[in-house]
């Protein structure tokens, strides 16, 4: 089966790996086609199954990490893995939306269709970690805080991290029309009342900044979601669809 995929690398971290699915190849019929990695949107859950083992397949990979996305800013540090037969078994039961982990060859997996997927690495490879940045998390900080607990686990500095921001909704699409009851003043900077678009891009990234991360370590794949939807999944272009994924862990491959 063949699978769409962006692979990702930050710079000089070879032993770091990163993956942003596309919705091409896969086994999904519509509306999920074809490669849906959610077993929490309607698919036939034998798809699903389908799509995630080729996945991991072609990637060498055998064990995962995924949450019960929430919309929250639980961050999970060294969970347990699941086993392939878990990750191609059922939604996940641990419900948050970040993870880490310092165990190579654990993909991290993050579950998107215009939230942005976020992933950081430590730049000795000493330990990985994944973001399901939708605009609540956004305004909650999530970026930030997500590093300021994961420099006091690890015993690091957030100059030493890397982040890299998936294909996600862009800044011409974001549109709020509640934008103050959802964001409020705090946020103007990234709004353009005219629209009624904020560009959640560029939030995502003075957050991280504003973190500690140098802005030379911060990347983005600008590929809008919803305006691309022969290749990516989008929740605001379709309220029924299927969900790409992306992938982060310590070991070669991508």
């Amino acid at each position: 089966m063949s699978l769409g995929s962006i692979a990702f690398r930050f710079p000089g971290l070879d032993k770091v790996s990163c993956l942003f699915t596309t919705r091409r190849g896969g086994v999904s019929l519509p509306p999920f086609d074809a490669a849906n990695y959610s077993f929490d949107v309607g698919d036939d859950p034998a798809s699903v199954a389908a799509n995630r083992r080729a996945l991991a397949a072609s990637l060498g990979l055998c064990a995962w990490h995924e949450c019960r996305q929430v919309h929250g800013d639980a961050l999970h540090i060294e969970p347990a893995p699941l086993g392939l037969e878990a990750f191609c078994g059922g939604p996940a039961s641990l419900e948050g939306d970040a993870l880490a982990t310092s165990q190579p060859g654990q993909a991290l997996c993050i579950k998107t269709a215009d939230c942005q997927p976020v992933l950081l690495a430590h730049e000795a490879g000493r330990f990985v970690a994944a973001l399901h940045v939708g605009w609540r998390g956004n305004v909650a900080d999530l970026p930030g805080s997500a590093v300021a607990r994961l420099c006091a686990h690890y015993g690091c500095k957030p100059s030493e991290l890397f982040a890299v921001r998936g294909p996600s909704l862009g800044p011409d699409a974001a549109q709020f029309t509640n934008f103050e009851a959802e964001f409020g003043a705090g946020f103007r900077e990234f709004y353009d009342p005219a629209r009624q678009v904020l560009d959640l891009w560029r939030l995502t990234r003075v957050q991280l900044e504003g973190a500690g991360l140098r802005p030379e370590r911060v990347f983005g794949l600008d590929q809008c979601t919803q305006s691309s939807p022969g290749d990516f999944f989008s929740f605001r272009a379709a309220r029924t669809t299927g969900r790409q994924v992306s992938l982060i862990w310590i070991g070669g491959g991508a």
